[in-house]
């Protein structure tokens, strides 16, 4: 069973991830149905017919969450968990000028203001085309929530968490939640920083790695149980399939080999099930053939770890707040964070990425990444450091597993790099490089299967 069915009439095809989630028309579709003629909403590249239908579609369900949420019971729930003391909560209405404040791409906030100016925030999961299955969702909440306990005993500023529940019908708020601190500052603006700002905040960065390194973990996954340091699998949907109408997730596993070689069959399987990469399902199966070839090149056998840590899954720099003057105020948005080995988990921020010689392919560390190194050497963490200089050919491996195809001018510069990285077929162009692949593994069956579909 697919992670959704087809939502055109009579249908009864697999849905295409992404690509099929239409937050327009809010169906999933599959590789047939996606088609003109079938599915005429405006493409993202017709930003004259697609900016107003996407504002209208957003409005749409904005407004039908809000009728879901039981605000009065919200508040009623909220107080009692501070021994009665009264709170509130705005009116709920959709404000497009306002509308940033509120949510983001995944999750919707609602502020509960208690009269002794205690402020905390509701999480609440946003629900269109894009979102997950209702178990899947559930089991993300979870995740969060068990990452956020666990930061708690540690010196990581993050948010506190008080409560939450999950989407069942003893929930009286209606949706699922997170009640949680709201912590001061506003979101940091890597690219507006000036050096002396963008310092301060690598070397309090810096201090989180080193706060985070002191709590190993045995196995690659996710917290899975709030109030328990235990890792469960990947709270993703990218890692989740469903299996006899059952949610298969992928995980925990013992080694980053193991997790790459699981993964990366997963894309492949979901290739021939028309799931992903419908539209460019040749190029993306050579791709992740290769890619499945390349793990015991990056990852002898030999090399093992056999202690992870935690790693925020979406370090672009807007998960960090800031007061005035830089300090970091918290650390957010730790929905699907995993556990990985220090080889990934201290890594450079993506943030710290020099993203035009990035996608074109360049290995080079970047300004901000060879500072960071070198202010986790002057704390004394060379071993830390050595993440940050060795950390090059992880997040290229990391960025083309799974890729946006659709950016297909940004994906060619960053294979290449990988190529040229692990010195394999890295004088080829694509299309020579396609070429070469297709002979490589003509006899592979999946891809056979995809070129008899496509």
């Amino acid at each position: 069973m697919p992670l959704w069915q087809c939502d055109f009439e009579h249908c009864h095809r697999s849905a295409v991830r992404i690509l099929g989630d239409c937050v327009l028309c809010n169906r999933h579709l599959c590789s047939n149905h996606l088609q003109p003629g079938y599915h005429d909403c405006p493409r993202w590249e017709d930003a004259d017919a697609y900016d107003p239908a996407a504002r209208d579609s957003e409005e749409r369900e904005l407004n039908d969450l809000i009728r879901k949420v039981n605000t009065r019971e919200l508040a009623a729930r909220a107080s009692y968990l501070r021994q009665g003391v009264p709170c509130s909560t705005p009116t709920l209405q959709y404000d497009r000028e306002t509308r940033s404040s509120a949510m983001g791409g995944m999750n919707y906030h609602i502020e509960v203001r208690f009269e002794d100016g205690i402020v905390w925030i509701a999480r609440i999961r946003r629900f269109n085309a894009t979102s997950p299955p209702a178990a899947l969702r559930d089991y993300i909440i979870q995740s969060e929530v068990a990452t956020l306990m666990f930061l708690k005993h540690t010196k990581v500023p993050a948010p506190e968490v008080y409560d939450f529940a999950l989407e069942n019908t003893n929930n009286t708020v209606g949706v699922g939640y997170i009640l949680m601190q709201k912590l001061p500052g506003k979101s940091l603006r890597w690219s507006l920083a000036t050096q002396e700002q963008r310092r301060k905040v690598m070397s309090q960065l810096a201090n989180t790695f080193i706060e985070l390194h002191k709590y190993p973990f045995p196995l690659l996954g996710s917290l899975d149980n709030p109030g328990k340091s235990q890792v469960g699998a990947y709270a993703r949907e990218s890692l989740t399939n469903f299996v006899k109408s059952k949610i298969c997730t992928t995980g925990p596993f013992s080694s980053l080999r193991e997790y790459y070689i699981s993964s990366i069959q997963l894309i492949l399987d979901l290739i021939v099930q028309d799931e992903i990469y419908s539209q460019q399902a040749v190029d993306a199966y050579l791709i992740h053939r290769f890619l499945l070839d390349l793990v015991p090149l990056m990852l002898p056998s030999g090399q093992n770890n056999d202690k992870f840590y935690l790693k925020h899954a979406d370090d672009k720099g807007d998960h960090i707040l800031v007061d005035e003057q830089f300090n970091i105020t918290g650390i957010i948005d730790w929905e699907w964070a995993y556990t990985a080995p220090a080889s990934l988990a201290f890594n450079s921020p993506i943030g710290f990425l020099p993203v035009a010689d990035f996608y074109k392919g360049k290995n080079s560390l970047g300004d901000d990444e060879i500072a960071f190194a070198k202010l986790l050497e002057e704390k004394g963490r060379q071993d830390l450091a050595n993440s940050v200089w060795n950390g090059r050919l992880h997040h290229r491996f990391a960025f083309c597993c799974g890729y946006d195809l659709t950016d297909w001018d940004g994906f060619v510069g960053l294979f290449q790099g990988l190529r040229e990285a692990v010195a394999v077929d890295d004088g080829l162009e694509w299309s020579e490089w396609k070429t070469v692949t297709l002979n490589r593994y003509k006899n592979d069956s999946g891809l056979k299967l995809v070129l008899s579909k496509h």
